[in-house]
Parts: C-alpha cells; sequence; structure tokens
C-alpha cells in the first residue's frame, strides 16, 4: 500500500513560479510507493491555509508536511505591500508574529485532532540570499516560531532554513540586495517561463541568486533542499 501525503504551503508548493519539489520528491520513489497531493495557493498567509483544511480533513492522508510563514515573514518587511496583500487574501488583521504563530498552531490542532497522520512543520526557505540582511533574519525568526508551534504540539520540524544558510555559506553568493517581488515581476516570470521557455534555472542564474528565481521562489537547487528535508522526514514511513 504506498503512503499518501498531503504537501500544504503558499506559492512554493503551488509550484509556478518555484521549481516543483513535489516533482523532486516523486522522482525519489518507485511509482505507486507514495502518492503525493497538492495544497498550495499563492500568497497565502497561515491565516489563508488554516481557513481551506477542510479539503484536507476531508480525505486525510498518512503524512502532511507544512510550509507555510514566507508570506507572514515578507509582511514584517519595510517596503512590502501590506495594504494591498490584505485586501488581495481577505486578512481581518494586520499581519504580525504573534498572528502567525497562533494561527499555525490553529493549523497543527485542527490536523491532530481531524487526521491521524503524521505532521511535520518547515522552516522557511531564506529570504534573499544576503545572510546578514533584514530579510533574511526576517525568515529566521519566523523560522523560530514555527520550532516553537512544532515543540509545543508535539510534531516534528523539519530544518529548511538552516540547511538553506548552510548552502548560502558554502557558496558564498554575490551580495545582492533582497527585493521584494511586486506581482508584475511575477507575472514577467511566469512570462519568460511559460511563453519564452527559460527555465527557471536560467532566470536565476541570469540574475546572480543561488537557491530562487527572485529571492523568494525556489529554483533546482533551493527545491531540492525543500525535497531533502522532507524526505528524510518520509524514509522511516515509505519502507
Amino acid at each position: 500500500m504506498s503512503t499518501r501525503v498531503a504537501c500544504l504551503g503558499d506559492s512554493l508548493t503551488r509550484a509556478q513560479l518555484s521549481v516543483d519539489y513535489l516533482d523532486l520528491l516523486k522522482q525519489r520513489h518507485p511509482p505507486g510507493d507514495v502518492r503525493f497531493a497538492r495544497f498550495g495557493a499563492n500568497g497565502d498567509f497561515a491565516y489563508n491555509l488554516l481557513r481551506r483544511l477542510d479539503t484536507v480533513v476531508a480525505d486525510p492522508p498518512d503524512v502532511i508536511t507544512v510550509l507555510i510563514g514566507t508570506n507572514d515573514a515578507r509582511a514584517s518587511l519595510a517596503g512590502y505591500r501590506l495594504e494591498q496583500a490584505m485586501k488581495r487574501k481577505q486578512l481581518p488583521e494586520r499581519p504580525s508574529a504573534g498572528w502567525f504563530q497562533q494561527c499555525l498552531g490553529a493549523v497543527v490542532e485542527r490536523l491532530r485532532t481531524q487526521t491521524d497522520a503524521s505532521i511535520a512543520l518547515l522552516s522557511l526557505p531564506v529570504l534573499g540570499q544576503q545572510l546578514d540582511a533584514a530579510a533574511a533574519h526576517a525568515s529566521q525568526a519566523y523560522s523560530r516560531m514555527i520550532a516553537e508551534v512544532a515543540a509545543a504540539h508535539g510534531t516534528a520540524y523539519l530544518p529548511l532554513h538552516e540547511r538553506q544558510v548552510e548552502e548560502l555559506r558554502q557558496a558564498d553568493p554575490p551580495p545582492i540586495p533582497y527585493q521584494d517581488p511586486t506581482p508584475r515581476a511575477s507575472v514577467g516570470v511566469l512570462v519568460r517561463h511559460a511563453v519564452l521557455r527559460r527555465s527557471l534555472d536560467t532566470i536565476s542564474r541570469r540574475r546572480g541568486l543561488v537557491l530562487t528565481t527572485d529571492h523568494i521562489h525556489q529554483n533546482s537547487r533551493g527545491a531540492a533542499l525543500v525535497a531533502e528535508v522532507i524526505d528524510t522526514f518520509l524514509a522511516p514511513r515509505s519502507t
């Protein structure tokens, strides 16, 4: 019998602007051994994920992974288009660290009480690639909150942020300042990728980025690290 895995998250899981880590996970397993279901929505905050759990608990999988919080972390940065994001995602209050932890805790609690799945929370990919900059610090701070929620609810914590920091330190990337991608810039990536047939890795390389296409969405190297930490969690369950 195959292991059923539900991957919950935002645009990194939706994989329109990122290399698809679910596809990379499938390649790591013989056909039929593991079945992956995608529950990713572009731009989601932890609050949005909490509100769309019905489809997950209606047909509970064996394993649930949660990769959420990048947009919550971005909202803490100067220059983030907060009002537009609140309107677009119908947020009832301004994003904050406390609200993020509350919503993520509620996500875990509902999954724990309404499914028998093994649950794992991933820390966040690094925002930007300058580890001493505000964006990277924000992704680190929110990753610590994720670790606290995992510990409080007795769920697994998968150290994606830590693995990406290690990768960036080894790569010694060029000091390209973080710039939060606008919706227009994201559409531009989609056009270059889907219409002009440029690979996301080509877009990433031309911008001098190591793990991402735009400081947020993952190229093959970044997505491989997502797949790696998830597969480490899956390995004992799929044998």
